[in-house]
C-alpha cells in the first residue's frame, strides 16, 4: 500500500509523496516505440500485464519489428489509439502504472508546419490522459520528458536549474512536464508523478535518424552521414537498457511529484562518436559537413545526483559497449531494412 516519506530533495524538486507497490498492470503509451518497446520486454520480463498503446496502424513495418519479442506474450494486449481521440476513461480503467512515452520526436521538423502535431501529441493528449488518469485512480504516473527543456547550460544539467528550451520540440516537452505536475499537485487527484528527462538515448531500434544510428549505418554502409556544425558539439548518450531501469524505478520511487535527470554518465563530441564508430565497425566514416542546425544545443551533460539517490541509478553501459551493441544489431538487419534507417535527417539530439 502507499505510506508517507519524506522530501528527497531540499531544493524543491521533489515534493513529499508516497512510494508506490511494483506495478501489475500497466499501460504503456508509445510502446511500438524505440524506448517505448524496450519498456514493453522488460515489464513483461518482471511479470506485468502490460496494455501496450500506439497509434501505429497494424502492419506498421516499424511497430512489427519493435514488439517482434513480446507480441505473442500471453501477458501483452496491444491497442491502436490515438490519444488525442481515443476514449482514455475506457482504455485506463483496471490500471495501476502509466508509462507515458508516447510524443511527436525531434529538434529540426519542430520549427516546420508538423508543429500542429506537436502541439497536439505532446501537450494536449498527455492533458487528455492526466485527466482520464486522474478519474480511473492511477497510482503512479511516468512520463517520458527529455534533456531538451534545458537549452543552452554552461555546465551540467541540474533538475533544478532555470529551463530555457531552444526548440519547438523543447516547449512542448516542458509543457508536458509542467502539466504533470500541475495534476500532481491537486489534492482530489490520486496519482504521483515522475517526469524523466532523457540524455539522448541510443541502442537497438532506434529511430532512424537519431546521431548515432545514421553514423554507425554510414560506417556499415559506407554512405557519407552529414555533420552539421565542426563536430564539437557535445551530448551526453544514454543506452536504452539504462533509460529502462531508470524508468522501472521511477515507478515505485518515493516521491510525490519530481523531475530527475536520466543520463549515460559522459558528454562526448561529435567527433568522438565518429571515431568511436569506425573503432567498433572497423570501417571509416564518410561525412558531409553541414552548416549548423536551428534548435541544436552546444552541448548537454546530466548531473545524476538526484537520480542516484531516488532512482538508485547508475548506468551500467559506457558508450563503446553500447555502441558496440546497436552495431551488431545494424548489422543484423536484412540489407533493404539496414539501408531504409538511412533516409531521413541526422537528429542529433532527443
Amino acid at each position: 500500500m502507499d505510506r508517507p516519506v519524506e522530501s528527497a530533495d531540499d531544493r524543491g524538486t521533489v515534493l513529499t509523496g508516497t512510494s508506490v507497490e511494483g506495478p501489475t498492470r500497466v499501460m504503456v503509451t508509445g510502446a511500438a516505440g524505440f524506448i517505448g518497446s524496450h519498456l514493453v520486454d522488460a515489464l513483461l520480463e518482471r511479470g506485468a500485464h502490460v496494455l501496450a498503446v500506439d497509434r501505429r496502424p497494424p502492419g506498421d513495418v516499424t511497430a512489427a519489428v519493435n514488439l517482434a519479442q513480446s507480441i505473442d506474450h500471453p501477458c501483452l494486449r496491444v491497442v491502436t489509439a490515438d490519444l488525442l481521440t481515443a476514449d482514455l476513461d475506457e482504455l485506463v480503467s483496471g490500471v495501476d502504472t502509466v508509462f507515458h512515452l508516447a510524443a511527436v520526436p525531434g529538434v529540426r521538423t519542430s520549427w516546420g508546419p508538423q508543429f500542429t502535431d506537436y502541439i497536439n501529441s505532446n501537450i494536449v493528449a498527455t492533458q487528455r490522459l492526466l485527466a482520464a488518469s486522474g478519474t480511473a485512480g492511477i497510482r503512479r504516473i511516468v512520463m517520458a520528458s527529455s534533456s531538451s527543456v534545458y537549452g543552452e547550460t554552461p555546465g551540467p544539467s541540474r533538475e533544478h536549474d532555470p529551463t530555457g528550451p531552444i526548440s519547438p520540440y523543447g516547449v512542448t516537452k516542458l509543457a508536458a512536464e509542467q502539466l504533470c505536475l500541475a495534476y500532481a499537485a491537486r489534492p482530489d487527484v490520486p496519482f504521483s508523478v515522475v517526469a524523466l528527462r532523457y540524455f539522448t538515448v541510443y541502442g537497438p531500434r532506434q529511430r532512424p535518424g537519431m546521431a548515432i544510428s545514421q553514423v554507425l549505418l554510414s560506417a556499415l554502409n559506407e554512405s557519407p552521414v552529414p555533420l552539421y556544425g565542426d563536430g564539437h558539439q557535445r551530448r551526453e548518450f544514454t543506452y536504452v537498457s539504462d533509460i529502462v531501469a531508470a524508468t522501472l524505478a521511477a515507478a515505485t520511487a518515493d516521491v510525490r511529484a519530481a523531475v530527475i535527470n536520466v543520463g549515460g554518465g559522459a558528454s562526448v563530441t561529435m567527433l568522438e562518436i565518429l571515431g568511436l564508430a569506425r573503432d567498433v565497425t572497423g570501417n571509416p566514416v564518410p561525412i558531409i559537413h553541414c552548416a549548423e542546425q536551428a534548435g541544436d544545443i552546444p552541448a548537454t551533460e546530466a548531473d545524476l545526483t538526484l537520480a542516484r539517490r531516488i532512482l538508485g541509478y547508475h548506468p551500467s553501459v559506457d558508450l563503446r559497449d553500447g555502441m558496440a551493441l546497436h552495431a551488431a544489431w545494424l548489422a543484423s538487419l536484412p540489407d533493404e531494412q539496414r539501408r531504409s534507417r538511412l533516409l531521413g535527417p541526422l537528429e542529433a539530439t532527443r
